[in-house]
């Protein structure tokens, strides 16, 4: 799995800014509040999304349809891998 997230396309100094915009117009008695309920939704918003992943899966299951889509993309690419080994095998990089 791919972890590599652009956070909406903002740097670092962007996101400073956005905090002390934050920082000034809620004060810093009310910074942590805010920060502990948006940590409390997203904690929700994930537990729902994973509620929802495991009945879809387990209502494929109990159909026959196969939910373990990895395994054949990694099957894939394993034989993807085999056949260009095979053709640049005997091609050697020389640096």
């Amino acid at each position: 799995m791919i972890v590599n997230a652009f956070f909406l396309f903002i740097s670092g100094a962007e996101i400073g800014f956005i905090l002390f915009i934050v920082l000034m117009v809620f004060g810093a008695d009310k910074v942590p509040e805010i920060a502990r309920g948006l940590g409390k939704g997203i904690k929700q918003i994930k537990n729902a999304t994973n509620d929802i992943k495991s009945e879809i899966s387990k209502g494929a299951k109990e159909r026959g349809i196969d939910v373990d889509i990895t395994q054949d993309v990694q099957k894939e690419i394993e034989k993807a891998k085999e056949d260009i080994n095979e053709i640049t095998g005997p091609v050697k990089r020389q640096f």
